[in-house]
Formats: C-alpha cells, structure tokens, sequence
C-alpha cells in the first residue's frame, strides 16, 4: 500500500512538467493571431444603374443573346475543352484530399501476419533432425486523440481548398462560355466586315468602269481614273485583312471547341439583338455568386485555419495504439481465444525545440492569413469597378449607336445622290464629291458592325464581373 502510494507521489512530477510544456507553448504565439475578417465597403448601389431595375440576375444568360448556335457551341466546350477537363480533374483529386482529412480523425486499423519454419539438428553428425513452424496474426489499431482541435483545423483547411478548387471550376465554365461567346461575335462580326469589304469593293469597281469609260469619252480627267482605281486597291487590300482577321477568329474558337484544324466553323450573316435589358441589383449579391470572390474568401478560410493547425502543432499531442494478436505452431489455434493476446498504449508527444523553425512556420502562416485579407479586399474592389464600368459602358454604346445609326443613314442617302448625280451628268457634281460619299458610307457601316459587337462583348464582359450563373444541361 505504501509502495503504491510512492507510485503515485512519483507519477506528479511528470504531469506537472508536461502541464507546464503546454502552458508555456500556448501562453503565445508569434506573430500575432489569424483572422477571417474582411473590411469592404460595399455600394449600396451602382451608380449608374438607375437604382430601379430588377435585382435577380439571369441565370440563362446566354439565351439573352437570342442565338442557339451559340447555345450549342458552348456545351460543345464544357465537353472537349481541355483547360476544362483538366480543372475537373484537379478538383476530383482535392476531393480524395478531402477524404483523407476527414480520415485522420478516425481510428486506424491493421492487420498483418507471418510465418516461419526452422530445421534443428540433433547431433553434431547432423544424423538426426527435426521441424517447426510458427505462424502469427495480430490486428492493430492506433487513435490521435484531437485534443486542441489540429486535426479539425486541418480537415477545414480540406474543405476550403476543395472548396476554392470548386469555385475555380465554376470560374473556368463561366470563363470558357463567356470567351466563345465572345470569340463567337467577334468571327460573326469579322465575318460581315469581309461582306462589307466585298460589297465596297463591288461598288467602287461599279464606279470605276463608268469613270473609265467616261475618261475615254474625254468626259473626265485622269485624276478621276486614278482617285478610283486608288479606292479599288484599297479595298482589295482592306477585303484582304478582313479575311485574315477573320479565319484567325475562326481557329481560335474551334482550338478552345476542342476540334482545330477543322476549319468548318461557320458564322452566320447577321449579328444577334440583345433581347432585355441589363437586370442591375446590389454588389451585396455578387459577393456571393463571382467564382473568384467565392475563391478568394476560401483561401481566406484556410489560411485562417492552417494558421491554427500550426499554432496547435506546439501543443502536445496524444495517441492511442492497441494490437491484439496470436502465434502458434498450429493453424488451427490460431483463432483460439485462449491463444489471443494483447496490447494498449499512450503515447503523449511534445516538441521542444527544433532550432525555432515551428515558431516561423507560424509567422510565415499568419503573414499568409493577412496576405489572404488583403488580396480578397483587392480583388472584390477589381470586381465593384469592373461591374460598374460595363453598366456606364451599356450607357455610352448605346447612346453611341444611337447617333451612329443616324450618320449612317444620311451617309447612305449622300452616297446614292452623288451616283445618281454623277452617272446623269448634273452640272456641278464633282466626282470626289462620289468618292468621298461612297468612303464615308461604307465607313459608317463599318463602325456599325464594330459598335454592335463592342455592345455584345459588353453584355458578356458584365456577365462576367457579376458572376452570372451559366446553366447548361
């Protein structure tokens, strides 16, 4: 009695020094504590959105653009893209990283067995011998206790990441869309400049013969003839670029399509009209929708939480281990409990000092953490100003078309006046007065078709900055 009694007095001292190991290494921590707070401001409204338009944004964007080519070309991608099918991948693996957190807050089980056979001989003549064999299983298992909540931390820091990863993903589907979507328009755009540009050419040849036969009736000077035949080339030359810039679209769309060299890509004659106008609502929601916000408030969360799982790995750490097992020179005792033994053990761990590596894995965490909050507040004010400048941009192409249109139509009607007066002979009519009517004509519907496709790319760019939901069956 007394004995044991000693046992226990002798026991005290080492449970005050590891309550004192664990008192000193949490009393602080280098560099400060992480944090998941972010300090945005956020508008209570855009500025020029008018404050009175719907709050909900489609989530079928792409049907607002009124084209179901396009429809089909982007579900083409989300299945042949290769950047697509490779962020797929990457997120399947951070989802067995997921898996394997989780695991290590479970117990561990084992299993292992063996088997030997010896040859003894009996006498120095080796006249006599004799066999044995000896056979073992045993089961083990082994706990780390979570005492300080490290491994929860760690299995947080799974989730965020698998979480970011997922918001990456969403990202490069709303990326991948939005950029055929745009390639799209700017093929279908490139390919009514090269109409244009065959058009143009068409009437400047039109022009061409008449002056020339006129320069042959003596009726016009060679400075006619040769202002004219100057327009023929450049157009030839502008019809030329044209092309260039248009197959140019039309392999980079089909390389993201998944299907270059092809060289099948068609686009059709006209441009899509926009069918409704852009639903503005509060910024409050785009914090919960863009994939980059999403992504940058989980890295957030898991710096916060890798910097408490290397805080806590200063704090002791505590595990379980059992093995139950038998051996036994017969196969058939070896699933005989009265063969059975066992084992269970503590083993309780702390570091001490490791040359104050830990203690700047630390502050290298909590730097990361602020580092985290910082690049979060960056890119949710790039995302404010691009939401805002592709609402005031709507504004300004719109009123831009306005006018063009407008120029456009009293570029025409100069244009057709000056051929009717130049082809009857009117008295006074110039024929730079034609050239130039013809040049400014076919430069106005040139801009037309750029600033349709610029309000296009627009529309799309605005999708993109409010995270606008793509759903594609």
């Amino acid at each position: 009695m007394i004995s044991s009694q000693a046992d226990k007095k002798s026991r005290i001292p080492v449970w005050i020094n590891l309550l004192a190991i664990f008192v000193m290494s949490s009393a602080c921590h280098p560099g400060g504590k992480p944090t998941k707070q972010i300090k945005v401001t956020v508008p209570e409204a855009w500025s020029v959105s008018g404050g009175k338009t719907p709050s909900r944004i489609s989530s079928g964007w792409i049907k607002d653009l009124n084209d179901s080519k396009l429809n089909q070309l982007v579900n083409e991608a989300m299945n042949r893209n290769p950047d697509l099918l490779a962020t797929s991948e990457r997120l399947k693996a951070a989802r067995a990283g997921l898996v394997r957190a989780r695991a290590a807050q479970i117990p561990s089980l084992d299993i292992s067995g063996s088997g030997s056979r010896s040859r003894t001989n009996q006498n120095a003549a080796g006249g006599t011998r004799s066999y044995s064999s000896n056979q073992r299983v045993s089961v083990g298992a082994s706990w780390e206790l979570d005492l300080w909540g490290r491994l929860g931390n760690l299995q947080n820091v799974a989730k965020a990441d698998y979480d970011a990863l997922l918001a990456d993903f969403r990202g490069t589907r709303l990326s991948l869309a939005a950029n055929i979507a745009s390639l799209w328009y700017d093929l279908i755009s490139s390919e009514n400049q090269v109409l244009l540009a065959q058009d143009t050419l068409t009437s400047y040849r039109m022009v061409e013969k008449i002056i020339e036969r006129n320069y042959k009736a003596a009726t016009a000077r060679a400075l006619a003839l040769q202002l004219s035949r100057n327009n023929v080339f450049s157009a030839e030359r502008i019809l030329r670029a044209r092309m260039q810039r248009r197959d140019d679209a039309r392999r980079i769309i089909e390389i993201l399509l998944g299907r270059y060299p092809s060289g099948q890509m068609i686009a059709p004659a006209t441009l899509p009209t926009i069918r409704r106008d852009i639903p503005t609502g509060l910024p409050a929601g785009l914090l919960s929708r863009r994939p980059d916000l999403i992504r940058a408030r989980k890295r957030l969360d898991a710096s916060f939480y890798r910097t408490l799982a290397t805080q806590k790995s200063l704090l002791p750490s505590l595990k379980l281990t059992g093995r139950s097992g038998t051996a036994s020179s017969d196969y058939s005792n070896l699933l005989n409990p009265g063969f059975l033994a066992s084992s269970i053990s503590t083993s309780l761990a702390q570091s001490i000092f490791e040359g104050g590596s830990q203690r700047e894995d630390i502050r290298a965490a909590i730097a990361r953490n602020k580092a985290a909050v910082h690049d979060y507040t960056r890119i949710a004010l790039q995302a404010f100003r691009e939401v805002e400048s592709a609402l005031a941009s709507e504004n300004w192409l719109k009123q831009q078309e306005h006018f063009l249109r407008k120029e456009l139509q009293q570029a025409t009607l100069a244009e057709r006046q000056a051929e009717r007066d130049y082809v009857e002979g009117v008295a006074g009519v110039d024929i730079i007065d034609l050239l130039e009517s013809q040049r400014r004509a076919s430069k106005a519907r040139s801009s037309l078709i750029d600033l349709q496709n610029q309000r296009i790319q627009n529309r799309i760019n605005l999708h993109l900055a409010l995270g606008g939901d793509f759903n594609t069956q």
